[in-house]
């Protein structure tokens, strides 16, 4: 049950007057609320030079916009490592990626990490507590670089960061009530999320209405690891759907890199098409894509190799921006200068591509079957809301009828086990409740049987363990007894 009192939210735009109310109620919460006000922040957006604001240049660029990940916990050492990824990295766009603490509206847990990251321990924090530092440091920190910043998080009720963010001159805003909720946590239900986010969204429309867009950006990837495209994609425009009616004008649809090149361009060219399909035409729709969201290599070499391949797919699926990792992820958190080496690597890849025409075989019929899936579950989506989205992505996920696969949250089934096929595509092994077509199904049967030919074994867990671990082994597809691609383990 969400705090409006709400046993199923309504996907309905929410009142002005609840507008003001709930943000005198969340920016009651940690004192850096008292300094957020929406015409004063308007005016401050109005002062930022056009390079400077996020939906000019993402929706206005050519090519492929690249952006990284970023976020510590010191306002100094954030504006040190946001100048050093625009400039040695050569950021299009950059990230202020916020602390776990934040995430969990654990303020006062916040506050203390900060102030121990201030006396010099390290690790305090892992991200920038910007509610923590307030509104004037956001706009410091929004000021300190030329290029446009993102806020990126992982938190369920984002309402506060919202507020103070959004105050504070960010004008991009990562997540949705669906994606910050089943990949993250076990804390809140559907319910809670969906009216937490319609709060958010709600706020970005009225900057919108006001002159300032502020992009909303559905976290693609979910849990990041083997989820099948269709599912991928549906979430995410629903999210989409959900943010619009708060009258949000700029949404960006993500999408995780699986791997299989094929697949993945597919996937994106289908998010694209679906994505203008179902959100109104006076929203623009725009795509990015992450890359590998899976364990990595621990030799940066190879890690190397699987950034260059998230590099190929952006180069020819053409998503208005990528998601960048570095060669030192499956080392934790990288320095600054292993962050812009991977910018750099994956301009590089995108360049030398740029004008190159590539066809690849089997991509329009991998597409179709995308697009095939995701219809059959939006339009189970909206038959169980009865036209509503919001009702109907809450019973969607009580039924089944819409999972993931490996979610913490109780608010999914988590009936769904996915697979690589023989050519890496991740496809469906077990389907759960999942409303697809008996079409669709035979299609994902029929690729993994032929793996199973091949390997000369069933069909099984076995598999999907496999091939969680293979990329960080060397390989994509998970084959029994491979070990490291060069034999070695790392």
């Amino acid at each position: 049950m969400s705090d409006r009192g709400q046993e199923s939210p309504r996907d309905e735009r929410l009142p002005g007057d609840r507008l003001l109310r709930e943000t005198r109620d969340v920016c009651d919460e940690w004192p850096t609320g008292e300094a957020v006000d929406l015409d004063d922040a308007v005016a401050f957006h109005d002062s930022l030079a056009t390079e400077q604001q996020f939906v000019p240049v993402l929706e206005e660029t050519d090519g492929v916009l690249v952006q990284p990940r970023g976020g510590v916990p010191l306002l100094e050492d954030q504006i040190d490592l946001l100048q050093h990824l625009e400039r040695e990295g050569g950021a299009d766009l950059l990230p202020t990626t916020i602390d776990s603490y934040t995430r969990d509206n654990a303020y006062a847990d916040a506050e203390e990490g900060l102030a121990a990251s201030r006396e010099g321990e390290e690790n305090a924090l892992n991200g920038f507590p910007a509610v923590n530092h307030g509104v004037e440091a956001c706009r410091e920190l929004v000021n300190s670089v030329d290029t446009p910043v993102e806020v990126r998080h992982g938190t369920p009720d984002p309402r506060l960061l919202a507020a103070v963010t959004l105050a504070g001159g960010f004008q991009s805003f990562e997540g949705g009530p669906i994606t910050y909720n089943l990949p993250y946590t076990s804390k809140y239900d559907l319910e809670q999320t969906i009216a937490y986010w319609q709060y958010v969204d709600r706020l970005c429309g009225a900057y919108t209405e006001r002159g300032v867009p502020i992009n909303r950006e559905p976290f693609g990837p979910l849990t990041g690891t083997l989820v099948p495209p269709s599912i991928a994609i549906a979430v995410c425009i629903l999210e989409g759907l959900l943010a619009a009616t708060q009258g949000v004008r700029s949404v960006t649809l993500g999408y995780g890199q699986v791997g299989n090149l094929v697949q993945d361009v597919a996937a994106l060219r289908a998010t694209r098409s679906l994505g203008e399909s179902y959100l109104p035409d006076e929203v623009a729709v725009t795509t990015v894509f992450h890359q590998w969201m899976g364990g990595f290599p621990r030799d940066e070499a190879r890690a190397y190799g699987v950034i260059s391949l998230g590099s190929t797919t952006a180069a020819v699926a053409e998503p208005d921006k990528i998601i960048t990792k570095s060669p030192q992820e499956a080392k934790g958190v990288p320095t600054p200068e292993a962050n812009a080496a991977g910018l750099r690597t994956t301009r590089q890849s995108i360049e030398m591509l740029r004008d190159q025409e590539l066809s690849l075989e089997g991509v329009e019929r991998e597409r179709d079957l995308i697009e095939r899936s995701v219809r059959d579950l939006l339009s189970r989506v909206r038959e169980l809301g009865d036209g509503d989205w919001a009702r109907g992505t809450v019973r969607a996920f009580e039924a089944g009828a819409l999972d993931v696969p490996f979610p913490p949250s109780d608010a999914a089934a988590g009936d769904v086990l996915p697979a690589r096929d023989d050519d890496g595509r991740v496809r469906l092994l077990k389907f759960g409740s999942l409303a697809l077509s008996d079409d669709v199904k035979r299609a994902h049967d029929a690729r993994l049987d032929e793996r199973a030919r091949t390997e000369g074994r069933d069909p099984s867990f076995r598999m999907v363990a496999d091939d969680v671990a293979a990329v960080s082994k060397g390989g994509l597809v998970g084959r029994p007894d491979d070990g490291d691609a060069d034999g070695r383990a790392d």
